[in-house]
């Protein structure tokens, strides 16, 4: 176990992200799902290579891209809630019933970035 190993299992995740962004966008479920399991399956990957490698050793360019992954799992959370939302309250408008979850105020400013 290397950093090399870390600095690829990183790559895949940026991609996978990439991947559940696209399928966010275009509301393909099965894509939703898949890349779900993939980030499921590289967070074990990844944890396991940080606790062999120790917080102190990883490299910037591993640092970097933790960094890179972390801002493009928000980005996606956000949009994960804001889709969540918008179901809701079109079944909300259907139903006649009061709406049973909000958006926090900081989330329309944050979808816009």
């Amino acid at each position: 176990m290397s950093q090399t190993d870390l600095r690829e299992a990183l790559r895949q995740m940026l991609a996978v992200l990439e991947e559940e962004r696209q399928a966010l966008a275009g509301l393909d479920l099965d894509a939703i799902v898949g890349t779900t399991q993939d980030k499921n399956r590289l967070c074990g990957t990844i944890d396991v290579l940080g606790e062999h490698l120790g917080a102190d050793t990883i490299d910037e360019e591993c640092r970097g891209m933790l960094d890179a992954a972390r801002r493009l799992n928000e980005v996606n959370r956000q949009v994960r809630n804001i889709i969540a939302a918008n179901v809701s309250r079109r079944l909300n408008a259907l139903t006649g019933s009061p709406q049973l979850y909000r958006i926090p105020p900081g989330y329309a400013m944050a979808a816009g970035r």
